[in-house]
């Protein structure tokens, strides 16, 4: 019986690459298409306006393994943790430090995404938004289609040069473009990013190539929105990480299907189950996330293995129940 484990970040980043983490997603999602992983539905809180409490949580049976991610996000900044328990005895496994495995794990959900819904010869991403998520994003496009060109969009100049600097350092061979608005940014391009912090739409129909995948990541709560409602005029393929958290969290989903049909919306396990190319005809593809708790736990389950195989991690008492005082 193994003790349980705190992982560092630093452990997380040394044991687990990108790439690899869209491996893990990819097979984690097939257990879910397959109905041996689960995911807890996300519940979060506001407070004072901006500050936000989030618990996300699924259980892959195959992998004898539950957990959560939990985290507050505020104006001082947030402290994200993974939390593993055996799902067979619930023993606690492991608690995982992560800001990097967030990362991963929103970019590897795009990384997936696109990959599937994505034109295969697609070769420019345009990405909007130089956030923290954002290098993620566009390093996750690279992995999965062979760039020549990325273009980038902020509002704010300084942020823009400066996320420009971090692309050329990571990928030298890829030509990159400084755009002067979003529509410039996305005009023609096969692949388009949004991972922004707009409470109004930025990015319209008009917009948009014919043929273009879109990735919406960054409204995922209720008061941010990204796309104006005309995309799913033309959306021939829309998927998502989870179904409940975008009926309940997302601004955009709520306002087009409401409590109407759902059915044009799938679920991306279930879009890679049936392992079906993109239409020829497809006009724009848009996959939504709204993050999960599957993946964060499908990155913890490899981060914990690869550890563990390593001898690493601090090695933390496992908690023992005492009687409560009555009197």
């Amino acid at each position: 019986m193994n003790d349980p484990l705190w992982i560092s970040e630093a452990e997380v980043v040394d044991a687990l690459g990108l790439p690899e983490a869209i491996i893990a997603l990819q097979s984690c999602l097939a257990m879910e298409a397959a109905g041996t992983a689960r995911n807890m539905p996300k519940t979060h809180q506001i407070w004072g306006g901006h500050h936000t409490l989030h618990a996300i949580g699924a259980v892959v049976e195959g992998a004898a393994t539950a957990g959560t991610k939990t985290w507050a996000h505020t104006a001082g900044g947030a402290t994200p943790l993974v939390t593993l328990w055996s799902s067979d005895t619930g023993r606690l496994e492991a608690v995982i430090e992560a800001f990097a495995l967030g990362q991963m794990r929103t970019g590897g959900i795009s990384g997936v995404a696109t990959n599937r819904m994505a034109c295969d010869d697609a070769d420019e991403l345009a990405i909007i938004g130089t956030g923290k998520q954002a290098i993620t994003q566009a390093a996750a496009v690279a992995a999965v289609r062979k760039l020549k060109r990325i273009r980038v969009f902020s509002p704010t100049p300084e942020n823009r040069t400066r996320f420009i600097a971090r692309l050329e350092s990571l990928f030298p061979a890829i030509r990159l473009k400084e755009a002067m608005s979003v529509a410039d940014a996305v005009k023609d391009a096969p692949i388009v990013t949004l991972v922004t912090r707009a409470r109004m739409p930025i990015l319209s129909a008009a917009m948009l190539a014919r043929g273009a995948h879109l990735n919406a990541v960054g409204a995922i709560t209720p008061e941010r929105e990204e796309f104006a409602q005309d995309i799913f005029d033309r959306a021939s393929a829309i998927a998502v990480d989870m179904i409940e958290s975008v009926k309940s969290l997302s601004a955009e989903f709520r306002k087009r299907f409401g409590n109407g049909d759902w059915s044009k919306v799938r679920l991306l396990s279930d879009l890679l189950a049936d392992n079906s190319k993109r239409a020829e005809a497809a006009d724009v593809t848009l996959f939504k996330a709204m993050g999960m708790g599957l993946s964060d736990l499908a990155l913890g389950i490899e981060v914990l293995k690869r550890v563990r195989a390593k001898g690493g991690g601090r090695v933390i008492p496992h908690p023992k129940p005492a009687p409560p005082r009555l009197t």
